[in-house]
């Protein structure tokens, strides 16, 4: 079977090209544009996306199948009828409406939690969506006319590529307008945000039948980060996996269970469905991880990854020097935009390699927060496996290992969402070549640090 699997991502869109028998190969990427219209908004153009998918698909040849992924909480808004974006695709990383949430009284935020398993955070999709059709005209003719059409991406991508306006059940449960428990969209959910529920599309299993792309069906779409779940070879209850892109982004399957920890920052998902059943997962996460080596290495930090993958000098933090990387605040298990990014401990003989490790290190330390409080809900094995970029430096793998007190396990292939998703659309079961992990790293016996980072992460909490 030869299955072509498209990962639309946050800054690019990748094809992979996955076979039986064979390893799968990366056969293209392409880059999209980022817009910053306002301060805190974040933006992609919906067309270009669009036609980026069609690219890759073409750089595939001929194919038995195709999956897609998806950005997850990006959302839009198109025409019922031609397809045709109304609006940019407002991105997840997106704060337009943050204020607006903030102010919501107790009560109603506490509603859409227990209702979508969800806070009420501009991260998720459905405050985004319901400001749409309270500020852009074109959005609101077209629900006028009957026409609108409101949704994230993937339901974009599904309605111009194969005429089918679905979304997968993964996706949908990032919304903030699906009810947990049922995965049906909530009516209640809907009216609090002001998203007309006859607009969304309709809610499918990941795994199945999504209509064809110039006659080749299309058998997946999910999650970019349910696909790498998928992809890590997590399948039991306490599997977990952490994918090192812009962000820092934690799941651990739960199996029937649905888990419930928002004191913890842990927000309960969805991690694939299909012919067996519904499998559902628990996800944390850290808002800057890609996004602040890039910010380092701007500031010519350092210049090349290849420096990152070990240090001549004992951890910094051991040394005094600690550094939290909220350059856009704290997710799990603090969900503060307002913490501030800082360094403390710095002195006359502070250099630019000193810095680096210290920025490695409180990653390491924020993502081991992350598993500690997943971990508190539903156990998480003693091995974490783990891909993207951060996982290639043998440093940082140590130093999340030791704050972990788990194993951890660096991917050999680091495109793990193509390889998931492309296990989907063959029905879960696709026999491939991917070789041992490239890293497999054990706890190494050092002294606590984390008194010291705790100290820096108070101080990045009182930040305002």
């Amino acid at each position: 079977m030869r299955i072509a699997a498209i990962d639309q991502g946050t800054t690019s869109t990748r094809s992979l090209l996955v076979e039986t028998g064979r390893a799968p190969i990366v056969i293209g990427r392409r880059r999209h544009r980022q817009s910053y219209p306002h301060p805190g908004w974040v933006e992609h153009d919906a067309a270009e996306l669009l036609a980026d998918i069609r690219a890759c698909l073409a750089e595939a040849g001929a194919v038995d199948a195709i999956g897609i992924a998806n950005q997850g909480e990006s959302c839009l808004a198109w025409h019922g009828s031609t397809g045709e974006a109304l609006s940019p695709v407002i991105v997840w990383q997106d704060m337009r409406t943050a204020d607006a949430l903030v102010a919501l009284p107790p009560e109603l935020r506490e509603r859409m939690l227990a209702l979508s398993g969800l806070p009420a955070e501009a991260y998720f999709s459905a405050s985004k969506l319901g400001w749409l059709l309270r500020n852009n005209a074109a959005v609101a003719e077209a629900h006028q006319s009957g026409q609108l059409r409101l949704g994230t991406t993937d339901a974009y991508f599904m309605h111009n590529l194969t005429g089918h306006c679905v979304t997968d059940v993964t996706t949908a449960s990032r919304t903030g307008l699906m009810n947990i428990q049922s995965l049906a969209w909530d009516a209640e959910l809907c009216a609090l945000h002001g998203v007309p529920v006859e607009t969304l599309p309709t809610i499918v299993p990941t795994m199945g039948d999504f209509g064809a792309i110039d006659g080749v069906p299309v058998r997946a779409s999910v999650v970019d980060q349910q696909a790498a779940l998928y992809g890590h070879g997590c399948r039991r209850p306490g599997d977990a996996k952490v994918t090192f892109g812009t962000g820092a982004f934690a799941l651990v399957v739960t199996g029937d269970t649905l888990v419930r920890a928002p004191e913890l920052g842990i927000l309960p998902t969805i991690g694939w469905s299909g012919p067996h059943g519904t499998v559902r997962a628990a996800d944390g996460g850290v808002y800057d991880a890609g996004s602040a080596l890039e910010w380092a290495r701007r500031l010519g930090l350092f210049d090349d990854f290849g420096e990152l993958d070990e240090f001549e000098r004992s951890p910094a933090i051991g040394r005094g020097l600690a550094c939290v990387p909220a350059l856009s605040g704290l997710a799990c298990p603090h969900w503060d935009r307002s913490a501030g990014s800082l360094f403390i401990g710095m002195t006359a003989d502070t250099d630019r390699r000193d810095l680096c490790q210290a920025l490695l290190e409180g990653l390491a330390y924020l993502t081991a927060d992350v598993i500690a409080a997943l971990d508190a809900k539903t156990p998480v094995g003693e091995r974490i496996s783990i891909d993207g970029g951060l996982s290639q430096s043998r440093y940082f793998c140590q130093m999340l290992a030791n704050a972990t007190g788990r194993t951890v396990a660096a991917a050999a292939f680091s495109e793990l969402t193509g390889v998931g998703l492309a296990q989907l659309a063959a029905g879960g079961v696709l026999d491939i070549v991917l070789g041992e992990p490239s890293l497999t790293l054990p706890v190494e016996g050092l002294p606590d640090f984390r008194p010291l980072f705790d100290s820096a992460l108070s101080r990045s909490l009182r930040w305002r």
